[in-house]
């Protein structure tokens, strides 16, 4: 029997174990996890929704952040244990860079164009004359808080040919506010997540001049987010770390075969509404049981850009910033 087989047999089995009744639980194990209300986000909703983690002996301390950033500070801080799906993927790398061994990546989250899944838009007025990014000389492009979005939106104006220190004005928006920036010409057009796309378009007031933009740079799949943990979560408290991972796992699993279905989580943890449900992009969710080659040189080719931007050293081989089955015990 393959390794992979057993493995997943391994955590199917502990699935069915958690899932037994909560009652059977002789304790709850208290996890701290820090999130940013976006679609990457969308299995760990799933998993509040559906008690999972309750099920799994687990007691979440939720904690919504503003910013990529915040995730991760409160990582490398020891406020939190992990970085749910949506967690800031090159800005875990840089945080690695500054403090080595202190984080591991057990799942990827983004968007691609073969994939057919929208992970980012190029967001403007319905009228606005911006068809892509060649077009923003002169303009002012707001992006999600942080160095990750300031690092890809400086990616995209380059590859666009333009300079990104003299023809473009980069503005950091918090997701909430890049509808209303864009709406209100605060800017000419936001690089955005979803779900601000799906906003935008439910709105009428905004659409998307581009859609998945960035994979069509940087690599597709695109992914800018991660399921983050610390080392030392996984190191102190392995049974629980593992408990945490299938309980990720599981969740992405059913967001992935029932979309249509579990979606109904969304108005609860993000700025979506429940009639503008119809309109939300399916993202793209890569559990830990399924990273594979193709999501491993995706994930090595953002980081390259955050090295030949200058804004972290390299070279930083993300394999080995991957969570292990040996790391928590499998």
């Amino acid at each position: 029997m393959s390794k992979s087989v057993l493995f997943a047999a391994a955590m199917t089995a502990a699935l069915s174990t958690v899932s037994s009744a909560q009652a059977a639980c002789d304790k709850m194990d208290k996890v701290t996890a820090a999130w940013l209300p976006i679609m990457q986000t969308t299995a760990y909703y799933v998993a509040l929704d559906q008690k999972l983690f309750e099920k799994a002996c687990i007691e979440i301390d939720s904690n919504k952040m503003e910013s990529p950033n915040q995730i991760i500070d409160s990582l490398i801080a020891g406020r939190a244990d992990f970085g749910p799906p949506g967690a800031a993927a090159g800005i875990a790398m840089i945080a690695e860079s500054k403090f080595p061994g202190k984080l591991k990546v057990f799942g990827l989250q983004g968007g691609g164009i073969k994939v057919d899944r929208i992970n980012d838009g190029l967001i403007v007025k319905p009228d606005s004359t911006i068809k892509s990014f060649a077009d923003l000389k002169g303009k002012t492009l707001g992006h999600v808080p942080g160095i990750q979005w300031r690092t890809i939106s400086r990616q995209m104006v380059k590859a666009a040919g333009l300079d990104p220190d003299k023809d473009v004005k980069l503005v950091d928006l918090a997701v909430a506010m890049q509808v209303p920036a864009v709406v209100g010409g605060t800017v000419d057009a936001t690089l955005s997540l979803e779900p601000v796309g799906s906003i935008a378009v439910a709105s009428g007031k905004a659409k998307r001049a581009m859609t998945n933009p960035v994979a069509s740079v940087i690599a597709d799949p695109f992914y800018s987010g991660a399921s983050v943990m610390t080392t030392k979560f996984m190191t102190e408290r392995p049974d629980v770390a593992r408990r945490v991972v299938a309980v990720i796992d599981q969740a992405t699993d059913l967001v992935n075969a029932d979309f249509a279905k579990y979606k109904a989580v969304l108005p609860a943890y993000t700025p979506i509404k429940a009639d503008q449900l119809d309109l939300v992009a399916q993202p793209y969710l890569r559990g830990f049981k399924d990273l594979d080659d193709t999501d491993v040189k995706s994930y090595q080719a953002l980081v390259d850009v955050f090295i030949a931007q200058g804004v972290v050293q390299g070279p930083i081989n993300v394999r080995e910033k991957l969570l292990t089955k040996a790391d928590i015990g499998e």
